[in-house]
């Protein structure tokens, strides 16, 4: 079983028992999460899609850990001008763990 979740303004394909890197969420470590928005939930007999979401679908997991993903360097430049800056930074992440699927 599968599920199609929207959070953080991006679509993400999650089963029970995967860890899922998640743009930054206000949760500490250990608190249950659930999201609401289920865009499509299928198991071996059928497929449920949403009318944007599918109604009385929750899908639910557990916070890992907080953290800072890998450093990208970002340049500036400007040709013949002298103008060079160099700027750095590491998105906030949060590592959730799915736990369950609920479909009515």
């Amino acid at each position: 079983m599968y599920a199609i979740i929207e959070s953080c303004g991006r679509q993400y394909k999650v089963s029970e028992g995967d860890t899922i890197f998640f743009e930054k969420l206000d949760a500490n470590e250990g608190d249950k999460v659930s999201f609401d928005k289920v865009v499509l939930v299928s198991d071996e007999k059928d497929v449920k899609i949403g009318t944007p979401y599918v109604k009385g679908a929750k899908v639910e997991g557990t916070v890992i850990s907080q953290g800072k993903g890998k450093k990208i360097l970002v340049y500036k430049y400007k040709a013949k001008k002298n103008y060079r800056r160099t700027q750095g930074h590491r998105q906030p992440y949060t590592k959730v763990e799915i736990k369950s699927i609920k479909a009515e």
